[in-house]
């Protein structure tokens, strides 16, 4: 057996073990304050889950997406040198493939975040999120 079949069946078994010998000596003890909010040392007044727009999450999707496609441009720049033309081309066409997907979230106006849509998300009648959103 080799080192890295050994690391890889060796590993993952390991910490099974040390997770259900976690689940069985682990003092369980629930009350209602585990599962608390935790406001700077004061009760929550209110209700802590709140609705937040849809679009703030599909902004920090395409955020992260966008982030980790330029890290699989950090390879190509370590080893630009030794890449030649061919490699300079497969990442134009990486970098081409990269502007039309940006495009097509501008036009379908992915990233555009207007004041209808905050005035619809606080404006709802509560109490907790009343904000003035001027025209």
């Amino acid at each position: 057996m080799t080192s890295t079949t050994f690391f890889l069946v060796f590993i993952p078994i390991l910490a099974v073990i040390l997770l259900a010998v976690n689940l069985v000596l682990a003092p369980h003890t629930p009350y209602e304050e585990k599962g608390s909010a935790f406001e700077c040392g004061f009760h929550s007044f209110q209700q802590t889950r709140s609705p937040f727009n849809i679009s703030f999450f599909i902004f920090a999707l395409l955020f992260l997406l966008f982030d980790l496609e330029i890290l699989l441009v950090y390879p190509y720049v370590v080893s630009a040198y030794t890449n030649g033309s061919y490699g300079l081309i497969i990442m134009l066409i990486f970098f081409v493939m990269l502007t039309l997907g940006f495009v097509f979230e501008l036009g379908k106006g992915a990233l555009k975040i207007d004041s209808r849509q905050n005035e619809s998300l606080f404006n709802k009648g509560n109490n907790y999120y009343h904000f003035n959103i001027k025209k």
